[in-house]
């Protein structure tokens, strides 16, 4: 699929740069409003920097991703996804 992710790189804390299959990119940038229930893990810099892409997907160990085709529409639309 056109949307699915082939690669990530982190930016900063709560920020990465995203690479789909049809060469889109753009940034994806979590607020801390974003990160309860299974993100809340993520506010922890070492469990952040294990991104990693799985399958299309930007995923974290513990069954963490976020879904490619949200992403990529928010990314053609305004360049970047900002998960409030």
């Amino acid at each position: 699929m056109h949307w699915d992710v082939v690669s990530a790189r982190i930016i900063d804390h709560l920020e990465f740069a995203v690479t789909f299959a049809d060469g889109l990119t753009g940034n994806v940038r979590m607020l801390p409003s974003h990160l309860f229930g299974v993100f809340e893990k993520l506010k922890d810099p070492a469990v952040f920097n294990q991104l990693q892409v799985t399958d299309g997907f930007v995923s974290w160990p513990g069954e963490i991703d976020l879904a490619p085709d949200a992403m990529y529409q928010a990314i053609k639309q305004h360049g970047e996804l900002i998960l409030q």
